[in-house]
Formats: structure tokens, C-alpha cells, sequence
């Protein structure tokens, strides 16, 4: 019977001295505890180990027994009193056992853990573990370090309840696990609180920079990827309230204002291997940035924030933890960079940010990020708010800071709609110069430089009309409202001065290329309706590459629905140039006739 094995390896060791234990009387222990879990006899072995004879016994060999006890606890159903004792065994364990040997016991235990009893297993053993650690004396802060290292490094692989009914189902448990691994940590906290208040000159940082890196890797895991809004219908929202906690223990450290400004520089430990090194700088990056997210956008932390900063400054400051957040592609993580960019720029009056910020390589970066999520961001909502988060970074620079902002994007986006919308801006800041106050960036030689860009085409005549049909009707209707606005007398803008250049760089070769893509289409039309007639049949279906990528197939209906579409396109454009021509040449002669 397992329990009279153990009683007589018990019996055998009770007359040795602690020094003479051999390696065979732990795996004796062992295997008996271990048959005696396992044949239901938990009862038992809790009276063997609180037997007040047998607490050296226990103390050198009871933390043999926390893998099959945490496999037994599982085994058992909650109300089984089986399981109550083996709970009460793992407490005593904790009581009684050395230190050190059961704090290696518990992490690996943790370590073999998988899957999802990951959550379940540390919330078993966080209790126990943080009794061991309070009783260590030597490399305490090292061992907490390791702990919360080990414990994160476990949850990081299970994904993170995003939507309320995740959050609310709690699946895998991580919601309640973070919380419980934050009330683990409170303790050594507490402990580090009270040693800054003893003295100014707190030198012990060794455990202080174990917690800054535990709520640093629990920003990027998991509360960049959390879903952190106020969610009806959920009270006490379990991510909300970790990010409270992660907030306030960097606060009680004295970290939390140095890390939102000065970014720690200097204080990432030094790899000799490049490839750890960047690693270590990405994982900061994200989590300076997600708590920057969280400051700002979600206000935790803000009744200890110093309101003396100018919403230029903390834009500055942000600019980094924006670009860092808009190059992800997840929704959870873009959409916190795009409410962080959209949050500074709203504490901002419009035309208030200098142009000189635009010297500064976040300050370009970012909107050509914004530009990539506006073009090529499968989300439809993302799109929209990232471009209404571009006009709202237009809108707040001066008009050099505007003007420099549009030559950047006219030379960088890439895309014709984006283009167009920039040419469009151009001609509201050109109506504000003409309408309500001077300015000499929007009218003069400044303008006339930035109507090279504006007004041409990217290739001549060989441009794809259809591609950037956006761009060119932009173009036409900026032209059209110079021309009209501006009188040839006054020319304000200088377009009457360039307008020798506009005609050969932009009308002549969008004439030429107007005909050369109608010639092109009704022909297509025409053999299109020629091929149909021979097979009898307007259901032949064909394939078509678009950009490199197959397409679903088409019938020829279809086909010569998309040509006439096209089709549509170019006699739009070529009413609007029609018209333009028309105006310049109805404004050169009434000119002329003035002057004669």
C-alpha cells in the first residue's frame, strides 16, 4: 500500500541527520508521495507532512512532490475534497519546504506547463511562489526577476481576447491570470515603495529594474494588443484594470514621467549579438509606445502627469511611439497608433505647429505611413480615419509647414488619389491666400514651383490616364480655378507667367494622350463586339492580370462594360481640359484687347 511506503521510508529517514539524506531516499519520497497522490490518498500524506517530526524530512524532500501534486489538482473536479487536500498540501509545501529548492520546484513547473492549462497552472502556483520569494535572502530581486520573466514568457504565445464576448468568455483565463500575476507582484513593490521612502539615495535598484521590466513586457504583451475602450456591459474591464495597475506600479517606482520623456536611453542592457540587440530595442519601442497610448489616449496615469508641456511638445515627444505603432499591421496595435496620432493633434490649434518640425525625420515619416494605411489597409474604417487624421495634421502646421508638407507627398505618395486629394488642398490654401490673407507660399515663385509638381504628368503623354485619373481631374480643376480667379492683370499666383510651361508639360501631352487611350479603347470596344458576334454568344469567359494578380474571370459583357466605363472617364476629362482651354484663351484675348 503507497501510504506504508511512505510511513516506512519516513520512518528511515527520521533517525538520519539531515546531513546523511542520499539521493536515493529523495526518489523513495518521491515515487511513494507521488503513488499516494495518485492512488487517492491525499489525506494521508497532508498528515505525514504537517507531523511536526517530520518537518526536515519535508523541508530537504518535499518539493519533489509539486509535479504530481499540480497533475493530481487538475485530475480532481472542484468539489472534490481530494483536491482541498492537495491545495492544502501545496500551501504547507510553501511553509516548510527550503526555499530555494521549491522556487526552482514551482518555475519549472510553470516552464513544462503548455497550452491551455497555462493560466490555470500559474494562477495554482503564484501564492506558493510568492511565499518562497518573500522568505529568500540572497538574489531575491534576480529570483522575482526571473519569476515574472518566466510567468510572461508562458502567457505571451496565448492570444488576447479582443471582441466583448472574448473578453467576457475569458477562454484561456488570461484576463484573470494578468490581474493575479499583478497582485503576486504588489509585495516587492510595496517593498521597493518603501525602501525609496526610507532613504533619497535608494541604491538597490537591482529589484526596481526587475518590476520596470516586468511592466514593460506586460505593455507589449498583452496590453498592446488588447482591445482597452470602454466596453458596455462589462463593469470591471479585466484589461483595463491590469493597464491601472502596470500604470501605478511605474508611478510607485518613480519610473512612469521618465519613461513617457526620456525613453530610458542608455538603460537597454548591452548585447554583444546584433540581432539580440534589436530585439530588445523593438520590444521597447512597443511598449514605450503602447504606454504612451495609454497616458494620452486612455488617461491612465494623468492625475500624476505635469501639465506644463505645449501640445507641440508632446506631439514631438509622441511622434516616435506613432511611427512605431502605424508601420504594425493588426488592427488592435494600428488603430491605438492612429487614436494616439489623432489625440495630440486634437489638443492642437490649427496653424500652430512650426514648420521646422518638418526637419525632423518622424514628422515625414509618419504621414507617408498614414498614406500607406489610406491605400493599402484591407479595413475600410482604418482608411477613412487615416485620412481624416492626415487633414487633421495639415490642418494644424502653418502655411511654409503646409506648403513643404504638400511638395513631400506630391514626390513620395505613389498614388493618384492621394495625389489628387493633396492637389486639392493646394487650391484651398491658394483661395485662403487670394480671399482672406496674404501669404507668399501660396502665391508668387513659391507657387509657381510647387505648380511643376502639380501640374504634369508623370509621363508625358505615356501616362495611364485611367490610373491617375484622379490626380489629372485635381490638376485640371486647380487650373481652372486659377484661371478664373486670377486675372492675367493681376496674376497674383504667377500662373499667367508660367502658363507657357503648364500648356507644354501638362495640356499638350494630356491632349495627345486623351486621344491616343480613346483610339485605344474604342478599338478594343469594337473587336470585343466583333468577337462576340463570331462565337455567337456573350457568355466567353477570359482572364485578366491586373498589377501581376489573376483576376476572376470576365465574360465579354462585362469586358465591354469596364471599356466603356473607362471610356466615361476620358470624356470627363476631356471636358474639364476642354474647358480650361476655353478659359485660358477667352482671358489671353480679353488681355490682349486691354493692352491694345
Amino acid at each position: 500500500m503507497a501510504v506504508d511506503e511512505l510511513q516506512a521510508i519516513i520512518q528511515r529517514c527520521q533517525i538520519l541527520e539531515e546531513a546523511d539524506f542520499k539521493g536515493e531516499d529523495f526518489n523513495l519520497f518521491q515515487v511513494a508521495g507521488q503513488k499516494c497522490l495518485e492512488d487517492g490518498y491525499a489525506a494521508q500524506l497532508l498528515e505525514v507532512i504537517q507531523n511536526e517530526k517530520n518537518k526536515v524530512i519535508i523541508k530537504n524532500m518535499g518539493w519533489n512532490l509539486i509535479s504530481p501534486l499540480v497533475r493530481c489538482i487538475f485530475m480532481y473536479k472542484q468539489e472534490d475534497d481530494k483536491r482541498e487536500h492537495c491545495l492544502r498540501i501545496l500551501d504547507q509545501l510553501a511553509q516548510l519546504c527550503n526555499p530555494k529548492e521549491l522556487f526552482l520546484g514551482l518555475l519549472e513547473q510553470i516552464e513544462q506547463t503548455s497550452g491551455e492549462q497555462v493560466c490555470q497552472t500559474v494562477m495554482l502556483l503564484l501564492q506558493p511562489l510568492q511565499t518562497v520569494l518573500l522568505k529568500l535572502q540572497n538574489k531575491k530581486a534576480y529570483s522575482v526577476g526571473l519569476s515574472l520573466a518566466m510567468i510572461m514568457n508562458q502567457l505571451t504565445p496565448l492570444p488576447v481576447p479582443y471582441t466583448k464576448q472574448q473578453i467576457q468568455e475569458d477562454k484561456l483565463g488570461l484576463c484573470q491570470c494578468c490581474n493575479a500575476v499583478v497582485d503576486f507582484a504588489k509585495p516587492f513593490v510595496n517593498e521597493v515603495v518603501k525602501n525609496m521612502e526610507k532613504s533619497s539615495e535608494y541604491n538597490d535598484m537591482e529589484l526596481k529594474e526587475e518590476l520596470i521590466k516586468f511592466c514593460m513586457q506586460s505593455l507589449k504583451y498583452p496590453l498592446l494588443a488588447a482591445q482597452l475602450e470602454h466596453l458596455e456591459g462589462i463593469e470591471d474591464h479585466p484589461f483595463r484594470h491590469f493597464a491601472t495597475e502596470i500604470t501605478d506600479i511605474l508611478w510607485n517606482v518613480g519610473e512612469l514621467i521618465p519613461l513617457v520623456f526620456v525613453h530610458r536611453k542608455g538603460k537597454s542592457p548591452h548585447w554583444e549579438n546584433q540581432e539580440f540587440a534589436d530585439i530588445e530595442r523593438k520590444n521597447s519601442a512597443d511598449s514605450l509606445a503602447c504606454l504612451s497610448y495609454l497616458m494620452f489616449v486612455q488617461h491612465f496615469g494623468v492625475e500624476c502627469f505635469p501639465v506644463v508641456f505645449s501640445p507641440s511638445y508632446l506631439l514631438l515627444c509622441n511622434m516616435t511611439h506613432i511611427e512605431v505603432l502605424l508601420k504594425r499591421t493588426e488592427e488592435s496595435v494600428l488603430s491605438k497608433g492612429l487614436d494616439l496620432f489623432e489625440s495630440c493633434l486634437l489638443r492642437m490649434e490649427d496653424n500652430s505647429l512650426l514648420h521646422h518640425y518638418l526637419e525632423l525625420r518622424g514628422f515625414i515619416n509618419v504621414p507617408q505611413d498614414l498614406v500607406k494605411i489610406m491605400t493599402l489597409c484591407p479595413m475600410e474604417h482604418m482608411r477613412k480615419k487615416s485620412l481624416n487624421i492626415l487633414q487633421l495634421f495639415i490642418d494644424k502646421f502653418d502655411t511654409e509647414g503646409k506648403y513643404t508638407l504638400f511638395r513631400c507627398l506630391l514626390k513620395t505618395s505613389n498614388h493618384a488619389g492621394v495625389e489628387g486629394y493633396i492637389i486639392k488642398n493646394i487650391k484651398d490654401q491658394i483661395h485662403l491666400a487670394l480671399t482672406e490673407y496674404d501669404n507668399i507660399w501660396f502665391t508668387g515663385h513659391h507657387l509657381i514651383s510647387l505648380l511643376d509638381l502639380a501640374l504634369s504628368l508623370p509621363e508625358g503623354a505615356e501616362t495611364d490616364l485611367l490610373q491617375n485619373s484622379d490626380r489629372i481631374l485635381a490638376s485640371l480643376n486647380l487650373l481652372r480655378y486659377l484661371v478664373i480667379k486670377d486675372c492675367e492683370s493681376d496674376n497674383q499666383t504667377g500662373v499667367w507667367t508660367t502658363l507657357g510651361k503648364i500648356e507644354q508639360n501638362f495640356l499638350k501631352p494630356l491632349r495627345v494622350g486623351l486621344n491616343m487611350s480613346k483610339a485605344h479603347y474604342e478599338a478594343e470596344i469594337k473587336n470585343k463586339k466583333e468577337n462576340r458576334k463570331e462565337a455567337h454568344s456573350s457568355n466567353t469567359v477570359c482572364s485578366v492580370t491586373v498589377s501581376g494578380e489573376k483576376m476572376p474571370a470576365m465574360t465579354t459583357g462585362m469586358q465591354l462594360q469596364v471599356l466603356h466605363s473607362a471610356l466615361f472617364t476620358f470624356d470627363l476629362i476631356e471636358s474639364v481640359l476642354a474647358r480650361v482651354e476655353e478659359l485660358i484663351e477667352v482671358k489671353t484675348k480679353a488681355a490682349m484687347d486691354e493692352n491694345s
